[in-house]
């Protein structure tokens, strides 16, 4: 723990007055391998960390992403969400994906079970692949989803890159996941 209240009074008061779903603007101050450090227009410093506001990977952005810097950049104003004030850390953690609507309820809004997309093969992982549907969703065809015939490996049917009918089988809007099936699918059989 870095400090109680009678250690950092200014910054524990501060952290206090802050309530959940509170919009928070302030700088992008560092961009680190676990998050990133938000510099607060409204907060005092931090005594240890680049700025008191924090945002981890999760809650950066909607969509995959492969490093932070690929969706914000050192010195870019940003305003978030404040979700809780982390007592151990003193900072606030905040939330830059929360100021976007969420892309995968919107696309759950706009299908139906048993309608047939297209896609690109993202990922080959051992009980299946993914298959990009939009710019920001995909879903998860399982190996016994790909071919009429069983496979042992992903590989022997698609490889990434390849472009595939599949049919929506299943929507978990609050585990935000999509199940498809290519061998469902009446337009690409193999």
């Amino acid at each position: 723990m870095i400090g109680g209240p009678s250690e950092h009074p200014e910054l524990w008061a501060f952290l206090e007055s802050l309530r959940c779903g509170e919009l928070l603007s302030g700088t992008v101050a560092a961009i680190e391998r676990f998050g990133v450090f938000v510099t607060l227009d409204d907060g005092p410093d931090h005594p240890l960390f680049p700025g008191v506001g924090f945002i981890s990977f999760a809650e950066l952005s909607w969509q995959h992403f492969e490093t932070a810097s690929d969706i914000v950049r050192v010195g870019q104003r940003v305003t978030c969400e404040f979700l809780q004030f982390d007592d151990w850390n003193l900072e606030a953690r905040l939330s830059l994906k929360a100021m976007r609507p969420d892309p995968f309820q919107a696309f759950a809004d706009s299908i139906v079970v048993g309608q047939e997309l297209r896609g690109r093969v993202t990922k080959l992982v051992p009980f299946g692949v993914f298959v990009q549907v939009t710019d920001a969703i995909e879903g998860l065809v399982h190996l016994r989803e790909l071919a009429g015939t069983p496979a042992e490996d992903p590989s022997d049917l698609v490889h990434v890159g390849d472009e595939v009918a599949v049919v929506v089988t299943g929507i978990d809007r609050r585990r935000r996941t999509l199940s498809l099936s290519r061998r469902q699918a009446s337009s690409d059989h193999r």
